[in-house]
Formats: structure tokens, C-alpha cells, sequence
């Protein structure tokens, strides 16, 4: 199963069936959610609607419970009962927990100290599609109490997670997840932050609400200008053997591959 991957992927309580399709409609992918957006006491019912539900499982992802918890096996269960193929694996701690998850496209969530320091063997699992990080469990597992500065900066850990995160996913060739933006009234600060994702190599970002998708995906699509300039460079090279100069300033293989780089979002 080859999982699309997309800018927005818009998280959808499992115990809310009525909200998958309108969630899959308007995201790029719907990540149905057996964890965090559902109690405890209402989890067998979320297990059965997603057993009964029928979305694109191209377009589906499943966040099941943590390899730990007895609810971990009977989120397996249910999936198995289903045509989705790609789990969201939270709180994952080592490239084992991936690889018992035969048969499926794994994303890793690195949302605690030990997950974050072992996202390198985890992004080498072979059934490991996509890296993601998470900001708020992985500052409780500190022990901490926010992941941002009063002023919506992430903190120097936060920070440093990301980065280690984005960086396993690419060592290992496999796509990196930012975070969900919490803020859902800030959507200045969630264009920022989701610009700066995407300049920095991540493949999409994850949201929590569905007026968060269209900011994403303006922030992952290249503007017009941006688009034109990468072409001509691209047209300028295929005239040219090794460095040269363009309109200014120096082009090398890294800059090629960044106006190539523009050209797949581009496509998108």
C-alpha cells in the first residue's frame, strides 16, 4: 500500500464517525484517532466505527495507542478488520515497536526524551514511512510544564527535537511530520511556523482543526514567483557545466536541488 502523502494532515476523533469523511475531504490525509482525542471509556466504540467506516486508505492514516497499554492490542485488532494500512505509532521509544507492526506503513511518533534521542534506528526500520514529533508529551516526559515562550516561540528543547527528528527521518530517506500548532485562533503564527516547516524539509504538517488546512497548504505551495525563478534556474543549468552564475549569484548542485525542490510542491 503507497501512502499520499500531503501538506495537511487533519487529525479526526476515532469515536466521531461522522466527522471522518467531511476530515478526509477537506486535508490531504485524515488521521483517525484512537489515542489522545479519545477517553478511555468510549475507546470500543471508537474501535468499532473505525471498523465500520470505509475511507481511501491511501488517504487514511490510524493513530493507535501506545505499544505499551493494553488498548495497543485491541487498536490492532480492529485495524486488522480494515483496508488501512498506515499507523501512527505514538510515543514510540525504539525501532522494535515499528518492526512488530508487520504489514504496515509506520509513522513514528518521537514525543519523549528516549524517542527522540533513538528517531535515527527508528526512521531505519524498513517498514517506517514518516517521522513526527510532538511537542507537549514530550516536555511532560521532562517533566516540564510548556513546549513555547509566553510569545509562541518553542522553547530550546522543543526546538532541538524538532531538528533531530527532521534530520533522522531525512538520514534515513523518509519523510518528517511537524507537530500540530495548537493555537487554532492564531493563524498568522501557524503560517509562519508552517512557512518554516516546510523551508526547512518537512514533508506537512499535522492539524487539529480543519480551518488549519488551508493555511498549511498555502504555506507548502510555492508562490507564482518562486515557481518562474526555479524554472529559468533549472533552464539556465541545462545550458551550463558545473558552477555558474545566475542572475547574481552562485549556482551549485544545493541550489539546484532546492528550485527542484520547489518544483515537486509545486506539483503537488
Amino acid at each position: 500500500m503507497t501512502f499520499a502523502m500531503g501538506p495537511a494532515l487533519l487529525f479526526c476523533p476515532a469515536d466521531r464517525p461522522e466527522r471522518y469523511a467531511k476530515a478526509a475531504e477537506r486535508a490531504d490525509a485524515v488521521i483517525i484517532d484512537l489515542e489522545d482525542a479519545v477517553s478511555p471509556p468510549a475507546r470500543d466504540g471508537a474501535r468499532e466505527a473505525l471498523v465500520a467506516s470505509r475511507l481511501d486508505p491511501a488517504r487514511t492514516i490510524v493513530r493507535v495507542n501506545a505499544a505499551d497499554t493494553d488498548d495497543f492490542g485491541l487498536d490492532l485488532a480492529a485495524l486488522r478488520q480494515t483496508s488501512y494500512r498506515t499507523v501512527m505509532l505514538p510515543k514510540i521509544e525504539g525501532a522494535e515497536q515499528a518492526s512488530a507492526l508487520d504489514g504496515f506503513g509506520v509513522i513514528g511518533l518521537c514525543e519523549s526524551a528516549a524517542g527522540v534521542l533513538a528517531a535515527p534506528l527508528i526512521a531505519a526500520a524498513p517498514n517506517v514511512v514518516a517521522l513526527m514529533w510532538g511537542a507537549e508529551d514530550l516536555v511532560a516526559s521532562l517533566g516540564g510544564s510548556s513546549s513555547r515562550f509566553p510569545d509562541g516561540r518553542y522553547r530550546e528543547v522543543a526546538r532541538h527535537a524538532r531538528s533531530s527528528v527532521l534530520l533522522a527521518a531525512g538520514a534515513a530517506g523518509k519523510a518528517a511530520i511537524d507537530s500540530v500548532f495548537l493555537d487554532i485562533g492564531d493563524s498568522a503564527a501557524l503560517a509562519e511556523e508552517a512557512q518554516d516547516a516546510v523551508a526547512s524539509g518537512f514533508a506537512a504538517t499535522a492539524c487539529i482543526h480543519p480551518s488549519q488546512v488551508a493555511v498549511i497548504r498555502d504555506a507548502y505551495r510555492p508562490a507564482d514567483d518562486e515557481v518562474a525563478h526555479a524554472e529559468a534556474l533549472l533552464a539556465a543549468a541545462a545550458t551550463e557545466r558545473g558552477v555558474f552564475q545566475y542572475r547574481g549569484r552562485m549556482v551549485d548542485g544545493p541550489v539546484l536541488r532546492h528550485a527542484e525542490a520547489v518544483l515537486r510542491r509545486a506539483a503537488r
